[in-house]
């Protein structure tokens, strides 16, 4: 899910500054490690949506003025599931049906909540986080 918030942050800035930035101007932004920066991001470029810019002058940009984008595309991008539990409870070899089903209804559970999820994040445009983050930054004024 990190990997999601960094290039949910990460492409909203891009879009907001509207010009290229490094992956050390992201990651003094995002305030993380610059490799893990360059990670995400290049799970972003080979989706689309970001290109990048080689030279003194290079970095990454959003493939288009945000308007497009919506946070199911960074989903899609990063490839991590929104709801997941590295850990079970429960025995599958047990006699108990609670004990030796639980893993598998809380697996089919968080699959559910994954897909209502991801049908959300479609309706969710990098646009509109950033006016958002606007809003956000008023009421803090």
């Amino acid at each position: 899910m990190s990997e999601f918030i960094i290039a949910l942050h990460a492409l909203v800035f891009l879009m907001h500054a509207g010009e290229s930035k490094s992956s050390e101007e992201l990651s003094t932004n995002l305030c993380t490690n610059p490799v893990r920066i360059r990670k995400v991001m290049a799970k972003c470029k080979k989706y689309g949506i970001v290109t990048t810019k080689a030279g003194v002058n290079g970095g990454y940009m959003v493939a288009d003025k945000g308007e497009s984008i919506n946070l199911k595309h960074i989903y899609d991008a990063v490839s991590v599931p929104i709801i997941e539990s590295k850990w079970h409870s429960g025995d599958l070899d047990s006699d108990c049906a609670i004990c030796s089903g639980m893993a598998q209804y809380v697996d089919e559970l968080f699959f559910k909540m994954n897909e209502e999820c991801v049908k959300m994040l479609e309706t969710i445009k990098l646009c509109d986080v950033e006016e958002r983050l606007g809003q956000i930054k008023e009421l803090r004024l």
